[in-house]
């Protein structure tokens, strides 16, 4: 990944690692391709694991993204809440890597 700094934003970013289709727009007409599997399959895989753990340790977290994993699987397949919520990993990885910051969590936040 490195400082973050080479990808324009964290879509950009998540679509190198595979886990969101890639998008070319022009003149405000979005065309989204297919997911390219030609990512780093093991950060890909990794940020999947990780979405599948907090999944399973679900009941014991509390706090903003709690709420929206459990509003997202009322309406969605388990395995596709998973996919997102590693995309929205690998979008929080790409905004400290770029920002040089460090993850602070909210109050009221569990640790996973």
């Amino acid at each position: 990944m490195g400082d973050g700094k080479q990808y324009g934003r964290s879509r950009d970013f998540a679509a190198s690692v595979g886990l969101v289709p890639r998008q070319y727009s022009t003149g405000g007409r979005a065309n989204l391709l297919g997911i390219s599997k030609r990512g780093d399959k093991h950060l890909r895989r990794l940020l999947v694991q990780c979405a599948k753990v907090y999944l399973q340790r679900l009941e014991y977290q509390q706090g903003a993204l709690a709420d929206w994993v459990r509003s997202l699987l009322q309406r969605r397949h388990a395995n596709t809440v998973a996919c997102a919520l590693a995309n929205k990993f690998a979008r929080i990885a790409w905004a400290i890597a770029a920002n040089h910051s460090q993850f602070e969590a909210r109050p009221g936040t569990a640790a996973a």
